[in-house]
């Protein structure tokens, strides 16, 4: 086990709505087990766009994490996120997954998932199931 489990990478084209998904995922665990949120999010603070230099980053600013989940929006999130990969250091990389979890609700389930010491695969299979209840929910109605 590392010092620091999993941690979270949220690419957005929005840099505010990047920021809020980790913000409000921050919010819900606060205290010291509250896993490390890196956000590489539009192009600057108005610009949409995602930028696959920024996604290394961000990924780099958390690999010393045992594992990485990276959390995307639409789909150039993910054309930058796994050109990203292609910038790490192959031991980095190889710790990195690239979620089909919804961006918020994902964000929400991976860091509290990580916050109680869950391996990436276990913190990642969480998050891709987090709008599950939501659908339960309405199904119901």
């Amino acid at each position: 086990m590392s010092d620091q489990g999993v941690g979270i990478v949220i690419v957005s084209h929005s840099r505010p709505l990047g920021r809020a998904a980790a913000d409000l995922a921050s919010q819900m665990l606060p205290g010291p087990d509250t896993p490390p949120i890196e956000v590489a999010a539009g192009l600057d603070d108005t610009t949409l766009g995602t930028d696959a230099t920024a996604v290394s980053a961000a990924i780099e600013k958390v690999s010393a994490c045992d594992g990485i989940l990276v959390l995307v929006d639409l789909g150039s999130a993910i054309l930058s996120a796994e050109m990203a990969l292609d910038f790490l250091d192959a031991d980095i990389a190889s710790k990195v997954k690239i979620s089909t979890a919804p961006l918020v609700e994902g964000a929400v389930v991976a860091a509290v998932m990580a916050s109680t010491g869950a391996e990436l695969e276990v913190v990642a299979a969480e998050a891709e199931k987090a709008l599950d209840p939501k659908i339960t929910q309405l199904s119901n109605d």
